[in-house]
């Protein structure tokens, strides 16, 4: 989300206040009659800085999309990153401010226009007042908008049109390793809220579909039960993108974690991703021979892979496997 550079309040009125003083010295120029001199010049100042500072929020407020038009990843991903509401609590701000600069626009422009020429110089200065007093009062509002255009400038960007396969698994499992070899390349990194190390998009093609891949390192390598209210909002987040969740388990164990907690594990993503197909994965069969332990795990599956996610075994099968993946229509 481009959001521009925010103004602190200071910055803003002094952009509006030299401004107005350029354009007033500009009026000075003007061929005007002296009874009428002292007022055109006071109205244009007022006038001008309450114009610009309005046109600076406009700008601001203009460049935030509406929210609710969104799609529900990037709804749930600015509610875990800044709070939506706090955000359009600070938009609301703004554009309070906006419409009582227009109100002092046209109160003092009007109010030195119908006054005697010695009044025009006190009228501006109270008009500059107020003008100081209602941006001043949006501080807080333009603070949390800075927050946000820091927090959001690296809004993961995400291919709505593609399927989308995430990636699970504790860590040292091998699933970076795995997104590189159906990817052919070195995925993307892109901040995303409370992982460890942003989230990785690897993107292919298969038979001129695009497919994208997703892992979340810190989010989904872990039990459920131990995540904090953020945290499974963000998996929320991704349920709104995932088609069909690939799901590794380190069949030797070398990853520091048993079969059976990486078991349990699997059971806590599948209940949060409940409407979503799960594909079990077992890597590192190099380095592994297949017994009565490992058995009565690949037992629980109608159906997995065997792979060697370093070697490239399995690749293909994976792949066999992702073309009969379909998209999952979303509202």
């Amino acid at each position: 989300m481009m959001i521009p550079t925010i103004p602190t309040p200071d910055e803003l009125l002094d952009k509006g206040f030299r401004r107005g003083k350029k354009n007033a010295d500009l009026m000075r120029t003007q061929k005007i009659p002296k009874h009428l001199k002292g007022k055109k010049i006071e109205e244009t100042r007022v006038v001008t800085a309450c114009q610009v500072i309005k046109d600076k929020l406009k700008s601001i407020i203009d460049s935030v999309p509406i929210i609710e038009e969104m799609p529900e990843f990037y709804q749930d991903y600015i509610d875990i990153t800044v709070g939506v509401d706090d955000l359009k609590q600070a938009l609301g701000g703004l554009n309070w401010a906006y419409g009582i600069l227009t109100q002092l626009e046209k109160e003092y422009g009007g109010k030195i226009r119908n006054n005697p020429s010695e009044r025009a110089s006190m009228l501006q200065k109270q008009a500059y007042g107020r003008i100081a007093s209602v941006v001043n009062k949006i501080k807080k509002d333009l603070d949390m908008l800075d927050f946000a255009k820091q927090n959001l400038r690296n809004m993961p960007t995400v291919d709505f049109d593609a399927i989308t396969i995430v990636i699970a698994g504790f860590p040292n499992v091998g699933k970076s390793t795995l997104l590189r070899q159906i990817t052919g390349a070195d995925p993307q990194v892109a901040n995303y809220p409370f992982t460890t190390k942003g989230i990785q998009i690897g993107h292919t093609e298969r038979h001129w579909q695009e497919i994208q891949i997703i892992d979340t390192p810190g989010l989904l390598d872990r039990p459920v039960l131990e995540m904090n209210d953020i945290e499974l909002n963000a998996l929320i987040a991704l349920e709104h993108l995932a088609d069909a969740i690939l799901f590794i388990f380190d069949a030797s164990e070398t990853c520091g974690f048993t079969l059976e907690s990486q078991f349990n594990l699997f059971k806590q993503i599948e209940k949060v991703f409940s409407e979503i197909p799960i594909i079990a994965l077992f890597n590192k069969m190099d380095i592994i021979e297949q017994d009565e332990y490992l058995q009565q795990y690949v037992d629980e599956f109608d159906e997995s892979i065997f792979i060697s996610a370093m070697e490239g075994d399995g690749i293909e099968k994976i792949n066999e496997t992702i073309d009969k993946i379909e998209k999952i229509q979303r509202e």
